[in-house]
């Protein structure tokens, strides 16, 4: 598809299917609210009784930091809770290191003691959470022990049991996945610039040399020799396989930022290729470690010109491309551009994963439904980090500031009855594109984020019934429970509301 316009690299390595199956369902973290139909039910409540003993808690613990004068663990306390605005999915990124910082041996007595019931109200409330995430599994209750688990280890990172359930084991004191583990056992260690090297490289990488066709060269012979796409760099990262012209660390950069699309789209979307049993297994101790599958091919030119220069013979409408995937060759294409805020990319590589993770339909979006193949990948590309959190969605990213504007000033809308039955074809020679796609993108993000995630569940199995070709135009709203023109209205209030709804931290 042409597109017109911090975790790293080593993303656990446990069964794909099994590991995101265990943190799928617990976006939007400690504070994320169940919905409403759940809230009858025990253990919802003792979930929210938890959540909401735990917050207040931690404020009667920054509020003694607040007499003692200790502000820096004030904030420390008060920041444990996380970010929280309603129309987000914040997912943590996880510390390597094992166990809690150690403080100083000057440390005054006031922050010893904060530190000990700070740590011991993390302890607590991580292991209430996982013992309600086994009961919840017990109870034939999954949504709600996947999010309870993972809101104990935000709670405790060093939660060993469930830190077990993540993927994770200790190694040499630091939280390792399998993955780690055995590139560390043979000898290599990642760096961030570099990539894996074995451990007596790093010196001299640093130093500007590099090891190729078995002898030590300098890093511009290196660059030298790989000006043609052809002989490039290929950095390997855990999913993803990146050939590049540009730069070894620019390629080991590229890869880091798919890596952590890759994290969050399998949290997103695990039951477009997983299944329940998948979580049941994990939980009972039956889930098993599977071997790397096939990476996802990016090519990654050193900029727009080599770009074009490559691929005008085989794609004769490239240059109207920033960047694209390609589905029958398995490869998405993109260019260094120091202008690039990544958005492409993100689009881009959600299409390669939402086309490589299972079987697809060559018929997928060509008659009908169209729309949400794009809303998607123009969701994940609000992909952001900040504060130690994965962030997606937003009443302000850019995209759904675009698509409240084309409804709420411009007063353009399709309704959905119409839209979905819009297919490939139609939608991409529609003089209207533009705005066709601003209102996929708003769509998308009310489908995802409405009443506290009402049709989430209905999303996945859209996209899975659209990729699959076993859709029709009354696909949405037989998922949803929602007639067409229910979901105009919703939509239309969730837009308007939107300033509303998105708080700040």
């Amino acid at each position: 598809m042409l597109q017109l316009g911090i975790m790293n690299p080593l993303s656990p390595k446990t069964s794909r299917r099994v590991f995101f199956a265990l943190i799928s369902l617990a976006l939007g973290g400690a504070l994320l609210l169940f919905p409403l139909s759940l809230l009858a039910d025990e253990l919802a409540r003792t979930a929210q009784e938890l959540k909401s003993k735990y917050a207040a808690e931690l404020n009667q613990l920054a509020s003694w930091c607040d007499e003692k004068g200790l502000k820096a663990e004030a904030r420390k306390t008060r920041n444990a809770l996380g970010p929280h605005d309603p129309m987000k999915f914040y997912v943590p990124a996880l510390p390597a290191e094992a166990g809690p910082p150690k403080l100083p041996p000057d440390a005054p007595p006031a922050v010893v003691e904060w530190d000990q019931k700070f740590n011991r109200l993390r302890k607590e409330q991580a292991a209430a959470l996982n013992e309600l995430a086994r009961r919840a599994m017990r109870s034939n209750r999954p949504g709600l022990a996947l999010e309870s688990a993972l809101d104990a280890i935000r709670a405790n990172p060093d939660n060993e049991s469930v830190r077990r359930l993540f993927g994770y084991q200790k190694y040499q004191n630091q939280w390792r996945t399998v993955y780690e583990v055995k590139k560390l056992r043979q000898g290599l260690v990642w760096t961030d610039k570099f990539g894996w090297l074995p451990k007596a490289y790093v010196k001299r990488y640093e130093e500007g040399r590099r090891f190729c066709n078995n002898k030590w060269i300098t890093s511009a012979e290196d660059a030298a020799a790989r000006r043609d796409i052809d002989a490039g760099w290929l950095v390997e990262t855990e999913h993803y396989a990146i050939r590049t012209n540009h730069s070894l660390e620019a390629g080991v950069a590229l890869g880091q930022k798919l890596e952590r699309l890759y994290l969050l789209w399998s949290q997103l979307f695990i039951r477009y290729f997983a299944t329940e049993d998948d979580v049941i297994a994990l939980f009972d101790g039956r889930a098993k470690t599977q071997p790397p599958g096939r990476r996802h091919l990016v090519v990654y030119y050193r900029d727009r010109a080599d770009y074009l220069d490559s691929l005008k013979e085989i794609f004769p409408d490239i240059e109207i491309s920033v960047g694209f995937y390609q589905s029958r060759l398995r490869t998405a294409y993109f260019y260094a551009d120091e202008k690039n805020d990544f958005r492409t990319l993100y689009h881009e590589a959600t299409h390669q994963l939402f086309h490589e993770s299972r079987p697809v339909s060559p018929k997928a979006g060509k008659l009908a439904n169209f729309w949400i193949t794009e809303g998607i990948a123009l969701y994940m590309e609000s992909l952001q980090v900040r504060d130690g959190f994965y962030e997606l969605g937003g009443f302000d990213d850019q995209r759904m500031i675009a698509a409240r504007y084309r409804l709420l000033n411009d007063r353009f809308y399709v309704p959905l009855s119409e839209l979905a039955g819009y297919g490939m074809e139609k939608i991409q020679k529609d003089p209207r594109i533009a705005t066709l796609y601003s209102q996929a993108a708003g769509l998308t993000h009310f489908l995802i984020h409405y009443d506290r995630g009402r049709y989430r569940d209905a999303l996945v199995s859209y996209l899975s019934a659209v990729y699959s070709a076993q859709d029709t135009e009354h696909t949405l709203p037989k998922l949803t429970g929602a007639k067409f023109e229910e979901l105009d209205q919703q939509y239309k209030e969730f837009m308007a509301k939107g300033d509303g709804n998105s708080s700040s931290k």
